[in-house]
């Protein structure tokens, strides 16, 4: 019997009822998908069509090998006699060898007696599957990326990560391994990835095939440039991303927020962004402004674009039960579906139900809204919040979509949301654009998505997640990353201690792709309507007069830095949308020779010319910097040139971040900062 069927670039293997698929997908890459129920579905979760590539297939035999440029993959087939079972079996074990031979990744070894799956297929109902791969684990392998998970761990192995949002959690299924390739679980399904000692182990809870892209190239930036080409690059960010982005939890009125960028511009400080935040609509899911507190929406848009701000609006997706577009999405199906029990998948504010970002008709009417209601006023940044979606109870297998079972699908929600004003924008003309959305999945980056964090902590510890989590969403793919500068949850303006984090906090935000103020703030205030009836609370002010003269003075150092740093953000942005390397980089993807680089959790390169090292403790007023030998650095604040390499400890009082010029640094860059410093506290 003839093993394997070859076409270009594509290898079929069939037996013991299953299909294998291998085949070129890219430059260095190949994608391989599997099934027990007949043909591989051509899904495009993720992965665009592939750009053409040289691949040769070769047979000999029960061995066949598919070469596309760096990446080899070796289809082992063996057929035998199963004595257990009493019939003949067959089976086909592949891996994959990078241009030298060298083994980068092996699926699990049947062992013997022990009869393991590699790729094991458990039947559910109709034509779904449980379904795992497995891999042999290589001892001293590290991995990377995998999306933003509130843990300090910068290398996943020995750690198992929920493939599932939440709020504060995006999986983003690519990880990058210091053996030489890159992969992307290709399944949108809830499940989870295990990076143990003794195998690495994907699982879905649903699906209808196994399906996974690998990439091989020499360098960790190669590898992550291939991806990019895979899944699509980040479009060009507009000019008003680079500066600071004002919001806090709320501005309850138009009048409010109009008082705040105009003393913005009365004490001279650069505002980019400002934010009308939730419940500025009467009702959960009319996408509209409420009439009585923002009664001139158009009149608000001009004021500000003639102070050079950009308004941008929270669109929650999510319809209450007495929204007056109720009706028309839950009887034209564009809602989600509960599978049992009753259908409000939240109750903030009120019960409401999800849109159905999977159903094209559900995002075209959403966005039909927004335009009429916002766009058509002036508003072309967009604030997709609860992007998860952020249910009540995370009951993943009780929600069903347009696209399949949540527990099948439900990780594409935040790119389908994201792509439906993405789409819509673009259809009306608009290039450059970037929407601020709570989740991302795989290509979510190619529809503007700038992710930020969730609702996390004000703790030192929350900031302390947020430099890996930042990495790591990196490292994915998602190279537009933010937090709320402060932390969301439990910052009071009147403790001193908070003052404190909010300073270390916004220095680390100087040096993130954007600076953004926001935070629920403590204490809160009641808002009402003129007939009584209740409004959501606002929190207390956060702007940067709002902590004191000591914090403010600092605050206002660090906004001229960032002033200071546009042209060169502008430069490694534009670098991400057409190289797909992000601009919080951890340190191995610029020092890749250097094993302690690989090791490093704590600091970053921001860009290639700038290392940082937020300060995360309180009470510091010095820290240990990692400062790899293969580049000679600066302090970028004094000028100083640091004659050793290795593990130094530097002074960081309060108003100080440490930042260090790598040699080759562009000098203009290097006195633009260091004066924006000189008029410092």
């Amino acid at each position: 019997m003839t093993s394997f069927d070859t076409e270009q670039g594509r290898i079929i293997w069939r037996g013991g009822g299953e299909a294998l698929v291998v085949e070129a997908w890219g430059r260095d890459a190949l994608r391989v998908r599997a099934t027990r129920a007949g043909g591989v579905l051509d899904t495009d979760f993720a992965l665009l069509p592939p750009t053409p590539s040289e691949a040769s297939v070769d047979v000999a035999d029960d061995v066949a090998r598919l070469t596309n440029g760096s990446i080899t993959a070796v289809l082992e087939a063996t057929d035998f006699y199963d004595e257990q079972a009493g019939y003949r079996d067959f089976r086909c074990r592949l891996s994959f060898r990078d241009s030298d031979g060298r083994v980068l990744l092996s699926e699990l070894d049947a062992n013997g007696a022990l009869k393991l799956r590699a790729r094991e297929f458990r039947a559910l109902a109709g034509d779904a599957y449980q379904l795992s791969a497995r891999f042999e684990a290589q001892p001293d392998e590290q991995f990377f990326g995998m999306g933003m998970y509130q843990q300090e761990t910068l290398d996943l192995k020995g750690a198992t990560l929920e493939l599932a949002h939440r709020n504060s959690q995006a999986s983003v299924p690519f990880l990058l391994s210091n053996n030489g390739y890159g992969f992307l679980w290709h399944s949108p399904a809830i499940g989870r990835a295990t990076f143990g000692t003794n195998r690495t182990e994907w699982f879905a809870e649903s699906a209808t095939q196994l399906d996974y892209w690998i990439c091989a190239r020499p360098t960790p930036s190669g590898i992550l440039e291939a991806y990019a080409e895979a899944t699509g690059h980040t479009p060009r960010m507009p000019d008003h991303g680079l500066g600071l982005w004002q919001s806090k939890l709320r501005y309850s009125s138009q009048g409010e927020l109009l008082e705040i960028a105009r003393e913005y511009q009365r004490r001279g400080l650069p505002l980019d962004v400002i934010v009308a935040d939730f419940f500025h609509w009467p009702k959960m899911g009319d996408f509209r402004f409420d009439p009585e507190f923002w009664p001139d929406p158009a009149a608000m848009v001009a004021e500000l674009r003639d102070m050079g701000v950009e308004l941008m609006v929270s669109v929650w997706p999510q319809v209450a039960l007495d929204s007056e577009n109720f009706a028309t999405f839950r009887g034209r199906n564009l809602l989600v579906q509960a599978e049992r029990g009753l259908g409000a998948h939240m109750s903030f504010e009120g019960p409401s139900m999800f849109l159905d970002a999977t159903n094209p008709e559900a995002r075209a009417y959403t966005w039909a809204l927004c335009k009429h209601n916002y766009y058509e006023y002036g508003v072309q940044t967009f604030w997709l919040d609860e992007a998860e979606p952020e249910y009540g109870v995370y009951d993943f297998d009780n929600y069903r979509y347009f696209a399949g079972p949540n527990v099948q699908i439900g990780n594409i929600y935040p790119q389908a949301f994201a792509r439906a004003f993405y789409e819509g924008q673009r259809a009306a003309g608009q290039d450059s654009i970037v929407n601020l959305v709570r989740a991302a999945w795989a290509g979510s980056q190619r529809f503007g998505a700038l992710v930020w964090s969730g609702d996390i902590d004000s703790t030192w510890p929350a900031l302390r997640r947020q430099i890996v989590a930042g990495m790591n969403m990196g490292i994915a793919g998602i190279p537009w990353f933010t937090t709320d500068i402060g932390g969301f949850h439990g910052g009071d303006v009147r403790l001193p201690e908070f003052h404190e984090l909010l300073v270390r906090w916004f220095q680390f935000a100087t040096f993130c792709p954007v600076l953004r103020m926001h935070g629920d703030r403590l204490p809160h205030s009641a808002v009402t309507a003129a007939d009584g009836s209740h409004r959501c609370f606002t929190g207390a002010s956060n702007e940067l007069w709002s902590y004191g003269e000591d914090v403010y003075e600092i605050l206002c150092t660090y906004l001229r830095v960032r002033a200071a740093l546009r042209p060169y953000l502008r430069q490694i942005l534009d670098d991400a949308s057409t190289g797909g390397l992000p601009l919080l980089r951890a340190m191995f993807l610029e020092f890749p020779d250097d094993a302690v680089a690989w090791q490093v959790s704590d600091q970053y390169m921001f860009g290639s010319d700038l290392l940082v090292a937020p300060v995360v403790e309180p009470g510091a007023n010095k820290r240990k910097v990692y400062l790899p030998a293969a580049a000679s650095w600066t302090d970028v604040r004094t000028g100083e040139v640091i004659d050793h390499h290795g593990i130094v400890e530097v002074d960081a009082p309060i108003g100080v971040i440490p930042v260090f010029a790598r040699s080759g640094a562009t000098p203009d860059l290097l006195q633009q900062l260091r004066r924006a410093w000189a008029s410092g506290p």
